[in-house]
């Protein structure tokens, strides 16, 4: 008696540990964001206002992956995946600018938004996938900054 009543105060005591450890897909995001340090990558979350009309909505905050811009007075613009290689204004006009969507079709699927402004390049992605995607994104932002 006397050893099950020590066990199950052990237990007790104990378990709370358990809701410490972070779970498989904390594991995995934290992984692919130490992969993106390693690789020069600045990352990190973003609270988003995401248009009415992009479905399912994306997470808020969101993983925010960006590089400085270069040059004097870059374009500014803004485009969400709409659906999975399809890529939108705010006005929900496709894009068509050639140059861009060469670099937005490596993108995966989840990634949600791609903006410039006269100072950055930023990305918000779902952070699903691979370390190999994250290669493609840091070529994508290199590219365009």
């Amino acid at each position: 008696m006397t050893v099950w009543l020590v066990v199950s105060i052990l237990l007790v005591v104990l378990s709370p540990l358990a809701w410490l450890r972070p779970s498989r897909a904390q594991s995995g995001r934290m992984a692919l964001r130490m992969e993106a340090r390693r690789m020069g990558l600045a990352m990190q979350l973003a609270p988003q206002e995401w248009p009415h009309w992009l479905l399912p909505e994306p997470p808020n905050p969101c993983a925010q992956y960006h590089r400085p811009r270069r040059g004097g007075q870059p374009a500014c613009w803004t485009y969400w995946q709409k659906t999975p290689g399809v890529w939108v204004n705010q006005w929900q006009e496709v894009c068509d600018d050639r140059a861009l969507l060469d670099y937005f079709e490596k993108l995966p699927g989840n990634v949600f938004k791609v903006e410039a402004d006269k100072q950055m390049i930023a990305l918000y992605w779902g952070e699903k996938g691979e370390a190999t995607v994250l290669q493609d994104i840091d070529a994508t932002l290199k590219a365009l900054a």
